[in-house]
């Protein structure tokens, strides 16, 4: 014995702590891509492309590398009766939702765009017992209040640069609508977000066909690029690889760094300044999509 103490043995690296940092780390950057979109769309906007136009190239672009990404990792569905099922979504969770977001930017702004984007967690607590068979409970009521509560305090506090009208009340519902649809129609299929996006975008970009405008100049190819590839394809690919490395719960949470940095972006950029009032409802919209995130749900 000499009486120093022997050499501490190595520890083993916190593997699970270092996974979980990296899928938030994925799931904050699928919140940041998304949020990104109203980066591409206002100056494809500004350029004269209708929110119709600005959806196929969305879809189009994005489908394409949905689909790719599928051929190579073998990842179509495999169910021939989720094949009807994601078709039928595409109509609505790509058609009708990638042309209500640009919609709802163009008649309101970029900041009540994204707030009434984020009733969408309020619309599936409203669904969920229809779709998923989930009982209707308190936790709906909360969710469904606040949503309802927030949405019209925004409304009634408009703000400077932010345009409160009846089509941006409308096409923002819409776009929150049919974006809690992507989280119904997913459950209820079965399917995963490659095979999803490989059916369902696609087949949107060909119901947006008719509305396709050239974009033009090299920039606006550039921001289709973006929209399609960054904010649709690589936003989603991020966050399910995000979600394989955390709780559900709490990668919902981190994703509401989306609409956080999408008002950033507009008031930033567009000098969009919520009132008084509307900020106290843009506090109850995302409250009530951490509570989507935190609370149980009941099957």
């Amino acid at each position: 014995m000499t009486g120093t103490p022997p050499a501490a043995e190595p520890q083993p690296e916190p593997v699970r702590d270092r996974s979980a940092l990296a899928g938030a780390g994925l799931v904050a950057t699928a919140g940041l891509l998304w949020a990104a979109i109203g980066l591409f769309a206002t100056p494809l906007l500004d350029r004269g492309l209708s929110p119709a136009a600005i959806a196929f190239w969305r879809a189009a672009v994005g489908g394409v590398c949905f689909a790719l990404h599928a051929t190579v990792r073998r990842a179509w569905p495999r169910r021939r009766c989720a094949w009807p099922l994601l078709a039928g979504f595409g109509v609505v969770g790509v058609g009708v939702f990638y042309t209500a977001l640009p919609a709802a930017i163009e008649a309101g702004g970029l900041s009540l765009a994204w707030l009434l984007l984020y009733t969408a967690p309020g619309w599936v607590a409203l669904f969920a017992p229809l779709v998923l068979a989930e009982r209707v409970g308190r936790r709906t009521a909360l969710l469904v209040a606040l949503t309802i509560a927030g949405v019209a305090l925004v409304a009634l506090g408009g703000g400077d640069g932010v345009r409160v009208s009846a089509p941006a009340l409308g096409w923002g519902l819409v776009a929150g609508l049919t974006y809690a649809s992507w989280y119904l129609v997913s459950q209820r299929a079965g399917t995963g977000p490659i095979a999803t996006g490989a059916v369902a975008v696609p087949v949107g970009a060909l119901v947006l066909l008719p509305a396709a405008t050239w974009p033009g100049d090299a920039t606006a190819w550039l921001l289709v690029l973006g929209l399609g590839a960054a904010s649709t394809w690589l936003a989603g690919i991020a966050y399910w690889a995000g979600l394989a490395r955390l709780p559900a719960t709490r990668a919902s949470v981190i994703a509401t760094v989306e609409p956080v940095a999408a008002l950033v972006v507009a008031w930033a950029l567009y000098d969009e300044r919520l009132g008084a009032l509307a900020v106290v409802g843009a506090l109850l919209v995302l409250a009530a999509a951490v509570a989507a995130a935190v609370l149980p749900r009941r099957a």
